[in-house]
């Protein structure tokens, strides 16, 4: 159930770096989960996909098989479900990555940084081959994840308010699912001003930095939208900013998604009475989209030019220079950066 990709284009998320910083026990180890590749070889067991094919990796699996597979409600493989600590295939619990007969271990189930990485075939979409690898490698985490948790989640009917809090890559993904959707007013909130430009490309209409106001983010956003906002899509795991924009949204019908990912010993605290009025508040994760079912209808999307990608890629460099990638994000300049296997 396993297959080899040649990787031809990877792309650097900010997980990379979140993690390649936390210095993990699991060590030696090849990070890289955003990319794109061709079907090499495949093992026993193997039929969905076959040399030649091009895939998109993906973090987070679907072995087609397991409860949450089978339903229509989540992508939440209980097989395949990402996990940062796991640096073995599931089969044997070995890694297929060695130097001098040492193990270097794998990076949630993807390992793109590597001109060659072995994975689950249930963590591989097959996609249209005519699909640009070096723009459609950016679809196989956090574009789709905030372009998904507008569309599939947040689901803003035409001419509604979304406000998106967090303008990098997810968050600017999600306003653009708000463009696709048809809002009227897209309210990007961020407390980095010199984001504010760029959003506009994705969709945003206005923007509120809460640096400039005294009253709380939600007050400010109620005030300007006659009592809250549509939607909201929150997109930088920040419980603050998590809990404004659920109690930002109108009463009767608001409905608030959750995208980012909080520290692990935070705590949402709203009062009993938003839920009472009738707000919603929802999770997502990877967009609510199944990996190997939705991934290539989001590649047709671009392809069909429903959906802008190359305004999200804002750098190239050769795999000899991806040191000089993670250096461009750890300065926050760009969206993305798009790493070529070949010069």
């Amino acid at each position: 159930m396993e297959v080899r990709v040649k990787i031809l284009y990877t792309s650097l998320c900010h997980t990379d770096v979140y993690f390649w910083e936390a210095k993990t026990p699991v060590f030696p180890r090849i990070f890289g989960h955003e990319a794109g590749g061709i079907i090499g070889s495949v093992g026993e067991g193997v039929t969905d996909v076959a040399p030649g094919d091009h895939v998109l990796p993906v973090f987070t699996g679907e072995c087609k098989e397991c409860p949450h597979c089978k339903s229509a409600e989540s992508n939440m493989c209980d097989l395949l479900r990402i996990n940062t600590d796991r640096g073995v295939m599931i089969g044997d619990g070995k890694s297929r990555f060695s130097i001098n007969g040492k193990p270097i271990y794998h990076f949630v189930g993807t390992s793109t940084f590597s001109e060659y990485t072995v994975m689950h075939v249930g963590c591989v979409a097959k996609i249209n081959p005519e699909a640009p690898l070096d723009k459609v490698c950016v679809l196989s985490c956090g574009i789709s994840t905030g372009l998904g948790a507008t569309i599939n989640v947040a689901k803003p009917p035409k001419g509604s308010t979304v406000a998106i809090f967090g303008l990098g890559a997810v968050g600017l993904a999600a306003a653009e699912g708000a463009k696709i959707a048809g809002a009227s007013r897209i309210i990007g909130v961020d407390l980095n001003p010199s984001r504010f430009e760029e959003a506009r490309k994705f969709g945003c209409t206005e923007f509120v930095n809460p640096k400039d106001h005294k009253k709380p983010v939600q007050q400010i956003l109620a005030e300007m939208t006659n009592g809250g906002v549509d939607r909201s899509v929150e997109c930088t795991g920040n419980i603050n900013a998590m809990i404004q924009a659920f109690e930002c949204v109108h009463d009767g019908w608001g409905v608030a998604v959750l995208v980012g990912v909080p520290h692990k010993d935070a705590e949402f605290k709203t009062h009993p009475m938003n839920f009472l009025n009738e707000r919603t508040l929802k999770g997502t994760f990877f967009g609510s989209y199944k990996p190997r079912t939705d991934l290539p209808n989001v590649v047709e999307l671009y392809m069909k030019k429903e959906l802008e990608v190359e305004k999200f890629i804002t750098h190239s460099v050769p795999f000899a220079e991806i040191n000089k990638a993670f250096d461009l994000m750890a300065k926050g300049e760009g969206i993305r950066c798009i790493i070529r296997m070949e010069n």
